[in-house]
Formats: C-alpha cells, structure tokens, sequence
C-alpha cells in the first residue's frame, strides 16, 4: 500500500473558533501579501466614486482568498484549544 506525503497547509486552523489563521508557509504569506495589495488598490481607485463596484471588488476577492484557504488550509472546524 502507497502511502502519500502528508499534505503540505499554507494556513492552519485557528485554536479557538471556526477558520484559519495566519500562514505558515511562505506561499501563504504571498497570497496574504497580494489581496491586501489588491485590497488597497480597489479602495484606492474606487472611492468614494464607484462603492458599487468596490464592494464587488471586496466580495470577489474575499471570495478567492477564502477558497485559496479551503483549498491549501487545514480541514475548517470549530476547535476549542487543542482539540
């Protein structure tokens, strides 16, 4: 029987609560590192003019970062310490 490498987490999960915490892996760091770049940017180029499409820029990129964690994060729970 093959056994796989265990799956390499940019993001583990939080200790207390439902979600992720901050990267653990330099991957991680440059994800974070470019949606708050892109974060400043829309709100730099979009307000207060167009709050329309800032918010959309706010969802859509909320959005990718939460998939990029889903996919490259521990498996989301509620955790109460080190459970």
């Amino acid at each position: 029987m093959q056994q796989y490498p265990e799956k390499e987490i940019w993001f583990p999960a939080k200790r207390y609560g439902w979600g992720w915490g901050l990267p653990c892996r330099w991957q991680g760091w440059v994800v974070l590192g470019v949606w708050i770049v892109l974060m400043g940017l829309s709100a730099w180029f979009l307000l207060p003019k167009h709050y329309g499409l800032f918010q959309g820029a706010v969802w859509t990129l909320a959005s990718a970062l939460i998939a990029v964690c889903w996919w490259k994060g521990e498996k989301p729970r509620w955790r109460w310490r080190k459970d």
